[in-house]
């Protein structure tokens, strides 16, 4: 959106239509509000940006169906020079009218009318440029059908629309809808506005609206209508003083029949503008991040650079953008419901009054007065931004302008104030409400999303202090390292032929996520099956299963204004976190990945792992609505957006680590039930605490050792060509890369048959990750040890005579046939005095066949060891290492 300047935010309420709580729709189901169709179709008006156009900004919805609009405003209107009572002069007359058609142009491109022109929607900003106001009316109420009100004014509506008449439901429910205004309706509006500049007389004002109805009906028997209405209002002389082309455009816009009056588009090649349309030039409409097109095409940098850098009481908060401006405003407590009670837009009226005089039994209520708050009111409320500017005067000037390429700073550290640096260690939910912080992160996250891909490495960096929820949608799509020409890859694709799949997304979509507004709209419903849709056709190897409609709703959300960067973003996310889930038969890695989610849970938790196996309650029962979904089928939109968050910086293996995150958070209750209750708990599951839920996981997931998540279903690692495009201005890290994209050698992990890996309770880990662990080097020496390392403790279990042969420095020898008593529990003796010492740091059990290893790892999950994992390939992928050491001759 454009920068704020010296514009202001203006907030105007209306009321949507009421339907009737007794009626359903075709499929069943209630009908949705129209206030929800309402808030649909608006969102579509936050993308239309124009210099002769007020832009909107924001919609909400309140009690009764009422709803707020917010947008770009201004003091001025035409309707100060009706005021003055005094003519306007031609000059002024045509800039008006040209730059109002300029407006009017525009919004015809985009399928719009605006039918309700008036001297009060034509604003004026600080240099005297027109500026539309409410424009998008007409479009978000469905040509009037949704609101209880008519759009327009009657002193200024075309006589078409007039014999028209008003567009209500009951006529529409009966497939005889009314034909919307065209964009001629606002050519004659127009000429309205231009005969009252050019008189200084208010057309018809002084007369009921019945009457003023019925006079511009007549004005069809009428040759010279502009000749009429000066005769009418007592100002003949001054049409008469007027040039003749400014007459013959007023005639042009004033004439009866529609089909002989010209659109705004002819209006603006007609040869009355020739002097007035040299002095613009085209709108250039801004290039969004991920396009074909140079974003810096028409970049001009003033020829003396140091204009730059006077800042001499510059108004930083004017230069940035009117959404950010509104999002701070309201994070400084800005109340819109408020700001319209205090000026008496909205007025409560008491209960009892409110009351009918009788009922009957079938609910028809009399007596009641019509209550006139319903109708509209169109006054605009300016919003203060006192409070907000109070609220920011000690943000410094270089805190809008931070600076991307200091060479003092570290990498890893992050680049925003250090002013707010307390604020970083404060619970996430009140960093997003803190409004300097926000500031600060909204300006730090718009300047690297500019650079980028350029800048890909920084904002992974500030990815991990937190995302500001306003540039989420941007931010995710940098993580999943979306490029290129996305919307002319979206638009290649064909979403209007019928597959088979149409029944089911139609079915699935009206039961997701439909407690928020936005998903629930028919414009949301629409988006969602064009964006399924899409996916499906261009993934002829995959097929829609249920839940992919609850994967693609945090995207859609984010991005509801922009499709094509929806679809990319869940075309890059499933291959990452859920490769071939979607496979006709996906069974094979369904289980790979639930047993090695088992596996998880007995490597943390193993207490509560021997609870669940021993009642029965297997991940299949819980955990593939979780792992299909990535846990947007069990959690609200706001959660999965904290969630994801974090879930984007890790890399495929992380979902493991929320999900044992989230047992953990129900472990006491899971330990303390049987079968029956469990079942219970997961099919309502009880409130989980998100932010902690993020802080565990990733604790958890930095204790597991990288190859413990080995999947051979995974996906596979990229083509060297393809990674190195997609690291571009990106370096992997630990914690992000995969192990399948790791090199392979000889101490890799090897892939596991399925009946094989269910056999093991512990996961295995590569003979890599264990040198990587104990910090082996050539000679069998350990370096010295770095901090933030997990400890780890390898237990040799091989005869005394095999370990004596060679085994790994700083390692424990308990033999696996005396290890365990006959009861199950561990033998006592010096080595098991130390494992008992290294109990909670990993733990990994070496021998020379795999089947012992991982018994003797059953054994000691059994008894609560957690952290307990097996080598994978024994002492035999260790003996080439040359890192096996041999104990001193005893003398």
């Amino acid at each position: 959106m454009r920068p704020l300047r010296d514009a202001q935010l203006g907030a105007f309420t209306f009321f949507a239509s009421a339907l009737p709580h007794d009626v359903c729709g075709s499929n069943g189901l209630p009908l949705t509000p129209n206030s929800i169709k309402i808030l649909g179709r608006f969102q579509l008006l936050k993308t239309i940006t124009h210099p002769r156009l007020c832009q909107y900004v924001d919609i909400t919805r309140g009690k009764h169906e009422r709803l707020v609009v917010v947008a770009e405003h201004y003091e001025s209107s035409l309707n100060d020079f009706q005021k003055l009572g005094a003519t306007v002069s031609t000059d002024k007359v045509l800039q008006i009218a040209y730059e109002t058609l300029e407006g009017l142009e525009f919004m015809n491109k985009h399928g719009m009318v605006h039918r309700a022109l008036n001297a009060q929607n034509v604003l004026m900003d600080g240099k005297g440029r027109v500026k539309l106001a409410k424009f998008g009316l007409y479009h978000m109420t469905d040509h009037g059908a949704d609101v209880d009100f008519p759009i327009g004014y009657p002193s200024y509506l075309a006589p078409e629309v007039i014999a028209q008449g008003p567009a209500h439901h009951s006529d529409t429910s009966q497939g005889d809808n009314p034909l919307p205004s065209g964009p001629k309706t606002d050519v004659w509006s127009l000429g309205v506005l231009l005969f009252e500049l050019c008189t200084g007389r208010g057309l018809l004002q002084n007369i009921e609206i019945s009457e003023k109805l019925k006079f511009i009906l007549t004005l069809g028997c009428i040759d010279d209508i502009v000749t009429v209405l000066a005769e009418e209002h007592g100002c003949l002389d001054a049409i008469r003083d007027l040039p003749k082309n400014v007459v013959t455009l007023l005639r042009k816009c004033l004439t009866f029949q529609p089909s002989r009056r010209p659109t705004p588009a002819d209006l603006l090649a007609d040869p009355v503008f020739e002097g007035v349309s040299c002095l613009y030039t085209l709108y250039q409409q801004p290039v969004g991040l991920f396009s074909s097109s140079l974003r810096c095409a028409h970049l001009e940098l003033p020829e003396d650079i140091g204009q730059l850098c006077k800042d001499d009481d510059e108004d930083y908060l004017g230069e940035r953008s009117i959404d950010e401006v509104y999002h701070l405003w309201c994070l400084a407590g800005g109340d819109l419901e408020k700001e319209l009670t205090n000026k008496e837009i909205i007025q409560s009226k008491p209960p009892v009054c409110t009351l009918p005089n009788f009922l009957l039994e079938d609910g028809e209520s009399f007596g009641q007065g019509r209550d006139r708050s319903f109708l509209l009111d169109d006054t605009t409320v300016t919003l203060s931004l006192c409070q907000l500017k109070n609220r920011l005067k000690d943000v410094s000037g270089e805190a809008y302008n931070p600076l991307l390429e200091d060479e003092q700073s570290s990498l890893s550290q992050s680049n925003s104030s250090n002013e707010l640096s307390c604020t970083v260690n404060l619970p996430l939910i009140i960093r997003e409400r803190d409004t300097e912080y926000q500031l600060i992160r909204i300006i730090l996250f718009d300047r690297l999303l500019k650079a980028y891909p350029y800048k890909k490495n920084h904002v992974w960096k500030e990815a991990r202090v937190d995302i500001p929820p306003l540039v989420r949608g941007l931010a995710w799509a940098a993580l999943l390292g979306v490029e290129g020409d996305i919307q002319a890859k979206y638009d290649a694709i064909d979403k209007d032929t019928s597959i088979p799949t149409d029944r089911q997304i139609e079915v699935d979509i009206p039961r997701c996520h439909q407690y928020d507004e936005l998903l629930s709209s028919p414009q949301g419903h629409r988006k969602f099956r064009r964006v399924l849709k899409a996916w499906v056709v261009s993934h002829p190897e995959l097929v829609y299963w249920q839940g992919l409609d609850s994967l693609c709703a945090p995207f859609l959300w984010l991005n509801f204004n922009n499709e094509a960067l929806a679809y990319a973003c869940m075309s890059a996310f499933i291959p990452k976190y859920l490769y071939n889930f979607f496979l006709k038969d996906n069974s094979h890695v369904i289980q790979e990945y639930l047993t090695v989610f088992s596996q998880m849970i007995a490597f943390h938790d193993p207490e509560l792992s021997n609870h669940l196996n021993e009642i029965g309650f297997i991940p299949d029962l819980y955990a593939i609505p979780w792992f299909l979904t990535m846990f947007t089928h069990v959690f609200p939109l706001h959660k999965i957006f904290h969630l994801w968050d974090t879930l984007l910086l890790g890399n495929s293996s992380f979902p493991f680590c929320i999900g044992v995150a989230i047992l953990q958070q129900l472990r006491d209750r899971l330990l303390a039930n049987g079968f029956n209750e469990c079942i219970l708990l997961f099919s309502d599951l009880p409130e989980i605490d998100i932010e902690r839920c993020v802080r565990e996981s990733i604790s958890l997931f930095c204790w597991t050792p990288k190859s413990a998540t080995y999947r051979q279903h995974a996906q596979p690692p990229k083509a060297q060509a393809d990674r190195s495009a997609s690291c571009f201005g990106k370096t992997a890290t630990h914690y992000s890369s995969d192990y399948q994209d790791m090199p392979k050698t000889d101490l890799s992990r090897e892939p596991l048959a399925l009946r094989d890996l269910k056999a093991e309770v512990s996961p295995r880990i590569s003979a890599e990750d264990l040198i990587d662990l104990c910090e082996l080097s050539a000679g069998g020496q350990t370096k010295k040890s770095k901090a933030g390392k997990p400890k780890i403790l390898a237990v040799d279990i091989r005869s005394i005579e095999d370990f004596g042969r060679g085994h790994i420095s700083g390692s424990v020898n308990i033999p696996y046939s005396t290890a365990f008593s006959a009861d199950g529990e561990l033998a006592q003796c010096p080595a098991t005095g130390t494992l008992q010492s290294f109990r909670g740091r990993v733990i990994v059990v070496i021998g020379h066949s795999m089947k012992s290893a991982a018994m003797f790892a059953t054994h000691l999950v059994k008894v609560n060891y957690p952290r307990v994992a097996t080598l994978d390939g024994g002492i035999n992928k260790m003996k080439h290492t040359g890192l096996l050491t041999v104990p001193s001759p005893q003398i």
